[in-house]
């Protein structure tokens, strides 16, 4: 286990196996991980653990990995498949957390709650500019068109609480699903027509940068785009030099292409961006549900069966 984790079945797996725990301080180091692996059956890992094919090379006894997390982007699952290791994620308790930060992502970026909030705290609220007309106005949500670029569990439950809001809502997503209450679309139709734009779709080859330079240029003037998926599917540069221009109004991002943020990356100077460090997931119930679950999957394949939430079944 690369980490101390929260839930009640953790404490069955000492039971079951010798358990090796990470206990800190911070995260496991990849030269640490390495070494540990070298004689483990099993692995209980985060997206944070890089298991590359590097990795798995070097842990010749390595039968099955649990991730708490619902992606698997950070395991080279090509790699581990051609070893026949079972990997499982925890799909499912998340979705409705996560929705609700992409909806606060949403509204803190419409109302400017951050640049509000340091406003305040900086001092600069004073009698002489108490109230204005214009004082930090926002733009409005209720009655503003939403395109919701991916319809899987995430990005329905997004549409739920757009349609609370009297949003019209539009959906893209790669497999041209239905969902009631959405009216599917072309991503071009989805980017030109939408007030905001909420990114909910999975991190692949296909979808990396999809929201490029070209596609952040045909959005709606003055739009909002909230990504609380992956943060390789947006292009931060292109994003953070449409903002510079004014041609996007602002954006809420929770999740980046390199995490922890990098220091030069161009998002973190900009007033009209709200950013949060990939806390889409993170209450104490769900984290506890996601730590059972993992554990979950790991206990299964102690006993030699199938992982309940395994990604790559066909390893069975």
């Amino acid at each position: 286990m690369t980490h101390q984790l929260p839930g009640e079945r953790i404490h069955q797996l000492a039971e079951l196996c010798d358990l090796n725990l990470w206990m800190g301080p911070g995260l496991l180091p990849p030269d640490a991980l390495r070494e540990e692996l070298q004689d483990c059956q099993g692995l209980l890992c985060l997206l944070t653990d890089r298991i590359n094919s590097d990795v798995l090379a070097q842990a010749p006894h390595l039968e099955f990995i649990s991730s708490m997390s619902v992606g698997v982007d950070h395991i080279d699952l090509a790699a581990a498949s051609e070893r026949g290791i079972a990997v499982g994620n925890t799909p499912g308790v998340l979705v409705d957390t996560t929705a609700d930060t992409a909806f606060a992502l949403l509204l803190a970026a419409a109302r400017r709650v951050s640049e509000a909030d340091r406003f305040v705290r900086q001092g600069n609220w004073r009698q002489e500019n108490a109230w204005a007309p214009d004082f930090f106005t926002g733009k409005d949500v209720s009655g503003a068109t939403l395109g919701i670029v991916g319809l899987g569990a995430i990005g329905c439950a997004v549409a739920r609480r757009a349609r609370g809001f009297g949003m019209e809502v539009l959906g893209w997503s790669r497999s041209s699903r239905e969902v009631e209450g959405v009216k599917g679309v072309s991503l071009d139709e989805l980017l030109l027509r939408s007030d905001f734009v909420s990114v909910h779709t999975a991190l692949t080859p296909e979808t990396h940068h999809m929201i490029d330079a070209a596609r952040i240029a045909t959005m709606k003037p003055g739009a909002v785009l909230v990504n609380a998926a992956r943060g390789g599917i947006v292009d931060e540069v292109a994003l953070a030099a449409a903002l510079v221009r004014g041609d996007l109004y602002a954006a809420g991002i929770d999740v980046f292409e390199r995490e922890p943020i990098a220091d030069d990356n161009p998002l973190l100077h900009l007033p009209n961006v709200v950013l949060t460090p990939h806390i889409g997931s993170a209450t104490s119930h769900t984290r506890a549900r996601m730590a059972d679950l993992a554990v979950d999957n790991i206990i299964a394949a102690l006993q030699g069966e199938a992982m309940p939430n395994c990604v790559n079944p066909g390893v069975y």
